[in-house]
C-alpha cells in the first residue's frame, strides 16, 4: 500500500528501479533526490528515509554526505543519516539568501576535494521535489566549482531530472536570477558583500484595482521570509493622463546622482546589448480601464536587513459575505548588490571575461543606490509556477539604497571559504515538521476565495489576510505544481523507467538496521540491506540470498 501511495504521488515521475527511489544522477558524483521522511504519513507517499540509506550504503559505502535546503523541516533526525548531513534551509519556491551560496558551494567542494576528501564521495542534494533549491545549489556547484557555464549546468540538470515536455530544472525566474548572480560572482572574485537595503519609491505602471504591494525580506538566516511593509492607500501617489509621461523624476534622480532613467517614460525600449540580470521585458503599455502609473513611498523608512529583497503583489475582488476572491499573485526577487554591479557599469561583463582579468567588487566603490526593472511576465507566479491569475500591473521599477555604514547599517565583505578552512552551516529547522505551517503560509498562496478582513480597509479594496483554513499538510501534499514531470537517472545518464512486467524493487517493508557499531563520526553502522526481501526486475535463479560481500558496486565489505 504505501509502495502504491508513493507510486500515485510521484505522478508521471519513474522511480529508481534498484530500490523504487525518486532520484537521479546529476553527475556521476551528485545525487539530486525528493525530500525522504522517517514520520507518517509522508513517508507513505515520499522516499522513505531508511530506504534511502541503505540504497546509498549499497552504492556508495560510507562515501556519501547529504546537503539538505528545507526550511519547513527535513522530516528525519540527523541520526538516522548517521549524523552524515549538512543544512542550508530555505523556503520552497524561492531563491536563497545569496550569503548562503558561498558556504553550500565551499562545503560540497571540501567534501569531494578538500584535503580530507577521498576518491568515489558523492554528495546528495534534496529540497521537496529535488528540484528547484536543489538544482539552484547543483548548478551553483557545478559553475562555481567545476567551471561549467550557466547553459551547461542548467541543461545538464534538466536533462537527468526532467522529462522532455514538463519545462526546466530550474524553472522559477528568480532562481535562474539567482544563478545567473552565482556565475557573475564566480567570475568576479567570489566576494559578496552584504548590506542593509532601504526601499525609497515602488514605481508600478498599469496597476489594477485592489491590488496588494508589499516588500518583504528573509530573516533567521534565511529560514523565514518576513513582509517589512505593506503599503497603504495613503502611501500611493496616481499619475492620470499626460502625469503617467513622467512619474515625479526628481524624486526618482536625486536618489541617483541625477542620472536619467527610463523611468520617466511609458514607451522604452531597452538596449540589447545590455542584458539585464532582472530579465526585463519592456514594451509600449497598452492603457487599460483601471490600470494607473502609480508611486508608492513609504511615510517611514523600510529597511531589510540583507540585500535580498522581495516585492509581493496580490489582487482581490470583493465577493459577498464576507469573502473576497484573490485573482492575481506574483512576485520577484532580486539582490541590490548584483543589481548595482550591472547598472554601475558602462560595458557590463556578461560571460566574455575570465576570472584573471575580471575586478572583484569593492565595498568602496560600490553604487549607493540603484533601481531594479521587471515586467509582470517575467515575475514568479504561484508556487513558483507561470501561474499568476488575471493580470495585476504592467511593469515594475523598485528604487532602493543602501544604509551608510553605521552600527546600525553594517557593512559584511563574505568570501568564499578557503580550501581546508572549516565552513559554517546554518541552524537546521525542525525535523518534525514544526515549521511546516510557517512554510505553508509563505508558499500556500493561490488563487480563490479568501476572508475579509476589517483591517485591510486602506491597503486596498479586498482582503490582505491570509487564509490558512486548509492544514499545512494538506499544503504540503497538494503542492504538486514543482514536482511535475520529474524523472530519475543512473550514474552515467541513462534513464529508469521500469517495463510493466518488471516491477520495481519494493522497498515497503524497511528492514532492521543495528547501529550499534557505528564509530560515532559518521561511519555507517552493520547494515541488513534487506535483499532477502526484495524482488529483482529479472529474477536471477542462480541469485544466493544476499550478504554484504556477495553486492555488487560496493567499495569493500560494510564495517
Amino acid at each position: 500500500m504505501a509502495s502504491l501511495l508513493r507510486s500515485i504521488v510521484a505522478g508521471p515521475r519513474s522511480r529508481h528501479p534498484e530500490a523504487g527511489l525518486d532520484l537521479c544522477y546529476v553527475t556521476d558524483n551528485i545525487i539530486a533526490t525528493s525530500g525522504p521522511s522517517s514520520t507518517y504519513p509522508q513517508r507513505a507517499y515520499r522516499n522513505p528515509t531508511d530506504a534511502l540509506v541503505r540504497f546509498l550504503d549499497y552504492k556508495h559505502g560510507n562515501k556519501w554526505a547529504i546537503w539538505e535546503f528545507r526550511a519547513e523541516g527535513t522530516g528525519y533526525p540527523d541520526s538516522e543519516v548517521y549524523n552524515r548531513i549538512r543544512h542550508f534551509p530555505w523556503p520552497d519556491h524561492h531563491p536563497p539568501p545569496f550569503a548562503l551560496i558561498p558556504n553550500i558551494v565551499a562545503s560540497m567542494r571540501e567534501w569531494l576535494k578538500g584535503p580530507e576528501s577521498e576518491e568515489g564521495r558523492t554528495i546528495v542534494v534534496h529540497c521537496k521535489a529535488g528540484k528547484g533549491r536543489s538544482g539552484t545549489s547543483a548548478c551553483s556547484y557545478l559553475i562555481s566549482e567545476e567551471g561549467w557555464t550557466i547553459e551547461e549546468a542548467l541543461t545538464r540538470f534538466t536533462s537527468r531530472r526532467m522529462r522532455s515536455g514538463f519545462g526546466s530544472g530550474v524553472s522559477i525566474p528568480s532562481q535562474l536570477r539567482w544563478v545567473g548572480y552565482v556565475d557573475w560572482w564566480t567570475r568576479h572574485g567570489k566576494i559578496y558583500v552584504e548590506r542593509q537595503i532601504e526601499i525609497l519609491e515602488v514605481h508600478v505602471w498599469g496597476l489594477r484595482d485592489g491590488v496588494k504591494v508589499a516588500v518583504a525580506g528573509y530573516v533567521e538566516e534565511g529560514r523565514v521570509i518576513k513582509t517589512f511593509h505593506t503599503f497603504d492607500r495613503k502611501e500611493r501617489m496616481i499619475m492620470d493622463g499626460e502625469s503617467q509621461k513622467m512619474v515625479n523624476p526628481a524624486s526618482v534622480s536625486d536618489h541617483l546622482n541625477e542620472k536619467a532613467l527610463p523611468l520617466q517614460e511609458t514607451n522604452f525600449q531597452a538596449d540589447p546589448s545590455h542584458p539585464s540580470y532582472s530579465s526585463s521585458v519592456y514594451s509600449k503599455i497598452a492603457h487599460q480601464p483601471g490600470a494607473d502609473a502609480v508611486l508608492f513611498r513609504p511615510e517611514r523608512p523600510i529597511v531589510l536587513p540583507t540585500s535580498d529583497i522581495n516585492v509581493d503583489f496580490e489582487r482581490r475582488n470583493k465577493a459577498t459575505y464576507g469573502l473576497t476572491m484573490v485573482t492575481s499573485v506574483a512576485h520577484v526577487w532580486f539582490n541590490a548588490f548584483f543589481e548595482s554591479q550591472h547598472s554601475s557599469t558602462s560595458q557590463p561583463d556578461y560571460g566574455t571575461a575570465s576570472m584573471a582579468t575580471a575586478d572583484p567588487p569593492s565595498a568602496d566603490t560600490l553604487p549607493d543606490s540603484g533601481v531594479f526593472e521587471i515586467d509582470w511576465e517575467a515575475m514568479d507566479g504561484i508556487k513558483g509556477s507561470a501561474r499568476k491569475g488575471t493580470r495585476a500591473l504592467d511593469r515594475l521599477a523598485v528604487v532602493w539604497r543602501a544604509i551608510p555604514e553605521t552600527k546600525e547599517g553594517l557593512t559584511k565583505i563574505i568570501t568564499e571559504p578557503s580550501v581546508g578552512q572549516p565552513v559554517p552551516e546554518s541552524k537546521a529547522a525542525d525535523w518534525k515538521n514544526a515549521n511546516l505551517k510557517i512554510a505553508a503560509e509563505s508558499l500556500g498562496k493561490d488563487l480563490g476565495l479568501r476572508t475579509e478582513s476589517p483591517s485591510s480597509t486602506n491597503v486596498s479594496k479586498a482582503s490582505s489576510t491570509t487564509d490558512l483554513s486548509n492544514t499545512a499538510l494538506a499544503a504540503e501534499r497538494s503542492d504538486s505544481d514543482s514536482e511535475a514531470g520529474v524523472k530519475v537517472h543512473g550514474p552515467e545518464g541513462e534513464e529508469h523507467i521500469p517495463h510493466p512486467d518488471q516491477p520495481a524493487i519494493s522497498v515497503s517493508e524497511p528492514a532492521p538496521m543495528d547501529r550499534s557499531h557505528s564509530d560515532g563520526v559518521g561511519g555507517p553502522p552493520n547494515v541488513n540491506l534487506g535483499i532477502e526481501k526484495m524482488r529483482s526486475p529479472i529474477p536471477d535463479p542462480d541469485m544466493r540470498s544476499a550478504s554484504t560481500q556477495d553486492l555488487p558496486g560496493i567499495p569493500g565489505q560494510l564495517p
